[in-house]
Order: C-alpha cells, then sequence, then structure tokens
C-alpha cells in the first residue's frame, strides 16, 4: 500500500517576495504548497490543472482555466474583490470561491485615498519637483483652493469609502455619495448625502472612486462623465483601474476639462502584465500622481490578508465552511437541483 499523496495548494501569482506565511499554514494542515508566477490564463492552466486548491492575487482565473482543473475544490483571493475569478465558472464546477472582508485593509486605503487627494490638492508633487530643481517659490503651484467647505463624492459607499468620509468630515468637507445598492438612509445613517450618479458628477469638487470592477462599473468614468464635471475637480481612484478610461483622463488632465487626479491603478493594470513598461501618456502630465496600486499596503495588513486566505483553504481542504464565502449559497442551490 503506497502513502497517499499530499493535496496540492498552488499561489498562481504573488508580489510578496516569499510564501513563508502561506507555506507555514498549509504545511502545517499536511497539505503542500507550489509557488508559480503567472501572468495569463495560460500559465494559471499550466501550474493549477491538477491542485487542490489556488490562491490568486493579480493573475486572471478564468473560465478555461476553471473548465481545466481535475480537482479544484477552492479558489481564494488575496484581497475583497473578485473581478479576476470568473466565479459564474467556478459556481458551475463546484468550486469554492472565497475572499477576505475589506476590513483587512479599510483604514489603509481610506488613509491612502486622503493622501493622494491631499498631495493632488496641495500640489505636493509640484512644489517637491520645483524645489528640487531650484525654484523657491508658492507660486510654483498655484492656483491652490481651500479644501474646507467644498464637497467630496465618493463612488460606492461601502465599508472603506465610509471610513474615507469620517476623514473627509475631519477636514471640513461635505460629503455626497452614490451607491445603488445602499438606500438613503444607511448612506445617510453614515454620515453623507445621498445623490444620483449624474449629482455626484454635477456637484462634486472632489471624486474618490471606490467601487468594485464589476461590468457596469468597466469604463464606467469615460468622456462624458469626465466633461461633465467642474474644471477644479480632483478625482481620485483608489478602486480598480478600469474603471476610468485612461485615454479620457488624460485628455481630461492635459486640456483642462477637471484640475488633477491621483491614481492606484491604471486602466492597464501593470501587475497583471509580464513585461510592462511605463509608456502611459498620463505618466507625463503634472497633474496626476499615480501610486503601484499599494493603497491596501501596510505590513500589518499584508501579514493579515495572506494568513486569512490560507485559513480559508484549510478550512475547505478539510471539510470546514469558509468565513467569507463568495459563492456557497450558488453552489448549495445547484446542490439541490
Amino acid at each position: 500500500m503506497t502513502e497517499q499523496e499530499p493535496l496540492t495548494v498552488v499561489v498562481a501569482d504573488h508580489d510578496f517576495g516569499e510564501v513563508d506565511i502561506e507555506r507555514a499554514i498549509i504545511e502545517r494542515a499536511g497539505f503542500r504548497l507550489v509557488a508559480a508566477d503567472c501572468k495569463t490564463e495560460d500559465d494559471v492552466i499550466a501550474v493549477a490543472r491538477d491542485a487542490d486548491a489556488l490562491f490568486a492575487q493579480y493573475a486572471t482565473v478564468g473560465p478555461r482555466a476553471i473548465a481545466a482543473f481535475t480537482r479544484g475544490r477552492v479558489i481564494a483571493r488575496y484581497g475583497t474583490g473578485v473581478d479576476i475569478v470568473d466565479v459564474d465558472a467556478a459556481t458551475r464546477h463546484g468550486i469554492l470561491v472565497t475572499n477576505v472582508p475589506n476590513d483587512w485593509c479599510r483604514d489603509e486605503v481610506a488613509d491612502h485615498a486622503m493622501a493622494l487627494l491631499l498631495a493632488a490638492t496641495r500640489r505636493v508633487a509640484t512644489y517637491d519637483r520645483a524645489t528640487r530643481a531650484g525654484v523657491w517659490r508658492w507660486q510654483s503651484g498655484e492656483p491652490i483652493h481651500r479644501m474646507q467647505g467644498r464637497l467630496l463624492g465618493l463612488l460606492s459607499f461601502g465599508a472603506i469609502a465610509q471610513a474615507i468620509a469620517v476623514r473627509a468630515r475631519a477636514f471640513g468637507m461635505g460629503v455626497v455619495a452614490h451607491d445603488p445598492y445602499l438606500s438613503a438612509e444607511e448612506v445617510t445613517a453614515h454620515g453623507a448625502t445621498p445623490v444620483s450618479f449624474d449629482e455626484l458628477l454635477d456637484q462634486a469638487d472632489y471624486l474618490v472612486v471606490q467601487a468594485p470592477l464589476t461590468d457596469q462599473t468597466h469604463h464606467l468614468i469615460g468622456e462624458a462623465e469626465l466633461r461633465r464635471m467642474k474644471s477644479t475637480l480632483i478625482l481620485v481612484n483608489t478602486a480598480r483601474g478600469p474603471i476610468v478610461r485612461d485615454d479620457a483622463l488624460y485628455r481630461a488632465l492635459s486640456e483642462g476639462w477637471i484640475a488633477g487626479a491621483g491614481l492606484d491603478d491604471l486602466e492597464e493594470e501593470p501587475s497583471k502584465q509580464r513585461d510592462w513598461t511605463p509608456s502611459n501618456p498620463l505618466f507625463g502630465l503634472d497633474n496626476v500622481i499615480v501610486t503601484p496600486h499599494a493603497a491596501y499596503y501596510s505590513e500589518e495588513a499584508m501579514r493579515t490578508v495572506r494568513e486569512f486566505a490560507a485559513h480559508e483553504v484549510v478550512r475547505v481542504l478539510t471539510g470546514q465552511a469558509p468565513l467569507s464565502p463568495v459563492n456557497a449559497d450558488e453552489l448549495a442551490a445547484t446542490d439541490r437541483r
């Protein structure tokens, strides 16, 4: 009688530098961990076809990959959004998808959104560049307008956006929010005034995008939407890059439709590309600040998200219920048919 092979868990991709946290949790449960660097769906298929579980950070786990899995039981997303995973395909193949509740990085993203807003509004990068070049003049950043008394608009009003609202009110700003999935009473209860999407575009002095990336939000902010905004508006995107059209934003910033932007991701999503080069025209503009999808980052948050995802995999593979399933109800409904 041969000893049974341990179940295999694959890390499709990661940018942590190592997988020691995951390996300790997975191997302690008696499973085997394999770390990869997938950038395409074909990469995922090649490395995880016979895996029992899969972690994914940026790599797309689409219908072809899911259909190719021979033993897949769980796909664990490093993070809250599951736009990289075809959840419907996973459900059809009986595979559970898990994520991490967004309180793991709520404060980090809220802080980062405010940092981008403050830096763009106060022209911090412009002043820094000018000063390093030997220009010691407050005029190098003009025009700058007072933030107190202005109106911050929030696109989506989940836990992170609510935390941004708390910070904005501390700076003396009013807050309006648009979220089609929340009632007016829920928005009001968290200190914001509910508005329609059109009202959000028309009224906001600053607009923070904090919506999930879905079919409905993909390219939600394009030329028509940017043209409606105030010419003094600062746009901050601490959600997914493809919600905002880069080509439209470039025109808006270079032609003065809006005043500036702070972006934590780009439409091209560099982390999903193997040979990315910094050729985006937005990099040539002085009125935009770009950070490398880092809003969620702190040492504490990274440990939390990795540990939670790893424990979710162990729970599923050992027959326990995960704490944050994405499609458990749909799988149950399928099982009852």
